[in-house]
């Protein structure tokens, strides 16, 4: 099967093997930005956790590193900053939680591109076999074709049905995986925010009268 050969069935299949060409395009190129995107995020945050491990009850809100700055995680810890030594728990839990929200967005965007994509390839593909089909049967119209051009020209419209359903596959598999990194990210985010709070708790327990003056770590990094 040469590639004449392809253009000729895509010219068949009334133009839908372009068209899903086209989706494939879309897929890959979500597929490949995603992929990326939430394994950089998903790295950023396990160092993250292991930074806050590494000082219990102490939160270091010395600046963040160029990459993990750029994270969604990194708004917690400047929700963090910019909250009274003194705050109550449960707005500082609030707050974080807001912030949370803002940057879920960012976690699964794009990613119904590449749902549609599922669903529309397979539908796309009986399509264009229906019109193949169409040109296969209009054969029995000629009296000097023979049963093989037939089964061929059917054989060929099937074509676009699997080509749709490969698509289908391909996308299937790689959007549940994404939406995996998702789940990871939005766990590592609660993560996160339950360990400011907590050691945030403890500073300021230690801020209190019977406990002398707030912890070092906050009050060299608030200046």
């Amino acid at each position: 099967m040469n590639i004449a050969h392809l253009i000729d069935l895509a010219n068949d299949s009334g133009g839908t093997l372009y068209l899903m060409l086209g989706l494939l395009l879309i897929a890959l190129t979500v597929i490949i930005e995603r992929t990326r995107y939430l394994s950089n995020m998903q790295s950023g945050g396990e160092q993250l956790i292991a930074r806050l491990k590494m000082k219990e009850g102490q939160i270091d809100l010395s600046p963040l590193p160029e990459n993990l700055a750029r994270l969604p995680h990194a708004s917690l810890f400047a929700v963090v900053q910019n909250e009274p030594a003194n705050e109550d728990r449960d707005m500082l839990a609030g707050h974080l939680e807001e912030a949370i929200m803002h940057k879920v967005p960012t976690l699964d965007r794009a990613l119904w591109m590449l749902d549609t994509v599922i669903t529309l390839a397979p539908l796309l593909g009986l399509f264009g076999t229906i019109i193949g089909m169409f040109n296969a049967f209009h054969v029995l119209g000629d009296a000097q074709n023979n049963a093989s051009q037939i089964t061929g020209g059917i054989a060929e419209a099937l074509i676009a049905t699997a080509s749709g359903l490969f698509i289908a596959m391909v996308g299937v598999l790689f959007f549940n995986a994404l939406h995996t990194r998702v789940r990871l990210v939005m766990h590592q985010l609660e993560i996160i925010k339950i360990m400011l709070v907590n050691r945030h708790d403890h500073l300021v327990s230690m801020s209190s009268p019977s406990h002398g003056r707030v912890g070092l770590a906050v009050a060299q990094a608030r200046g």
